[in-house]
């Protein structure tokens, strides 16, 4: 039987704040980008108290919570943080996928015994991370990752459990579908409106009706509503309408010189996404944001679906040199749409192949190291630069839903 342990740290970059700086422990604290920025990147949990949420600006934070202390977040401290931290979990598994900046998936399956067992290790992990890091951290373990997941959810903050394979229809019976990793509000309602409102409701409901709802992506949704993990390299593009990420930069920019290095970074990160699901866009588009929240979109087609992330970057850059910008830009976006599947035939032209052959070899690196591990040197300056989102990781791409 399979055995998967999420380690999920909690309110990751507040808390390491709060580690380093003492003054804060015990404080509400909201993690900023930067002091050019207005929205919160993470509370701590005395600020989650009072209903600071992450992504609120910091005006209704501090309408919420006047006592909030607002801290200007440090890369390089969080990743160097999430690095030690991984070395921390080969001790246990040399299964580990660093899912997010501060979440990891460990297959213990083979080596739990060697600690006495599931929760021991999640024990000793808990132990070691509040020891040598001052942060607490929430573990959940299932038979695979959709359960671990809902396991340390249920569990939140500075939990442990473990939802065993014989224990996974009961816990599901009567918990929100929104509960479900991968379910979000606006597909719950969706399945409201049809009569599922419990996760055991989903997993018994026919597949006939959730494919008509909801297309290929019913299947999935079946899947999870039954604590199993759906395929998660799904070649078929049907349902998906877009690939898209996009940033709020540290400080506003005037030129699509200084964006360059932005723009491939959210290319590298598109493009990455696509092939991991085996997909392609037909159609780049760039979404930009003025500093006076004007926001609007360019699109350019690329005539073959393709997720090459240079082909990506140099048909958004096309777009944005083109756009004529007015004033200083605060945020960008890259999306493909026109999604299909990318055929797996090898190409024809050696240079295609090694082309290829590279961007295999780099996304294999970053799965299994977490992303941008190894990156394009453009794009190195930027990595450091603002706060990382705490999802870290995308988990798919967008769906139809």
């Amino acid at each position: 039987m399979r055995t998967m342990l999420l380690v999920d740290m909690d309110a990751f970059f507040a808390s390491v704040e709060q580690r380093r700086n003492p003054a804060l422990r015990g404080r509400p604290i909201g993690v900023i980008g930067s002091d050019h920025r207005t929205v919160i990147t993470t509370a701590s949990y005395e600020a989650r108290r009072y209903g600071v949420k992450t992504g609120m600006n910091i005006y209704e934070a501090k309408r919420l919570c006047p006592g909030l202390v607002l801290v200007i977040g440090d890369n390089d401290r969080y990743i160097h943080t999430s690095e030690a931290l991984k070395d921390l979990y080969l001790r246990y598994t040399p299964e580990v996928e660093i899912y997010s900046v501060d979440e990891a998936f460990l297959d213990i399956t083979g080596s739990c015994h060697l600690f006495g067992g599931p929760l021991e290790v999640g024990r000793r992990i808990k132990e070691e991370v509040k020891g040598l890091f001052g942060i607490n951290a929430t573990v959940g373990i299932g038979p695979n990752r959709v359960v671990a997941k809902l396991a340390a959810e249920l569990s939140k903050p500075d939990g442990l459990r473990w939802i065993k394979a014989e224990e996974v229809e009961g816990v599901l019976a009567d918990l929100p579908t929104e509960m479900l990793w991968g379910v979000g509000r606006r597909v719950s309602e969706r399945l409201r409106a049809i009569g599922i409102t419990r996760c055991g409701e989903l997993g018994r409901a026919p597949a006939g009706l959730l494919r008509a709802r909801f297309g290929i992506v019913g299947e999935r949704l079946k899947a999870l509503g039954q604590g199993r993990e759906p395929e998660a390299r799904d070649r078929c593009g049907e349902g998906v309408r877009s690939i898209g990420h996009s940033t709020t930069f540290p400080r506003d920019l005037c030129s699509p010189a200084e964006m360059e290095g932005w723009i491939l970074r959210l290319s590298e990160m598109v493009g990455s996404r696509a092939r991991r699901h085996g997909l392609g866009g037909r159609t780049v588009s760039v979404v930009v944001r003025y500093r006076s929240f004007e926001t609007f979109s360019r699109r350019k087609g690329m005539g073959q679906a393709t997720n090459d992330t240079h082909r990506i970057f140099h048909t958004a850059m096309d777009i944005l040199n083109s756009a004529g910008l007015k004033e200083p830009v605060r945020l960008l976006g890259v999306v493909i749409s026109g999604i299909e599947p990318v055929s797996g035939q090898v190409p024809i032209f050696e240079e295609q192949r090694r082309r290829a052959a590279l961007l295999e070899a780099v996304d294999g690196v970053n799965r299994r190291h977490g992303p941008f591990t190894l990156t394009w040197a453009p794009c190195l300056k930027r990595l450091r630069k603002g706060v990382i989102a705490p999802a870290w990781r995308p988990s798919g791409v967008r769906r139809s839903l």
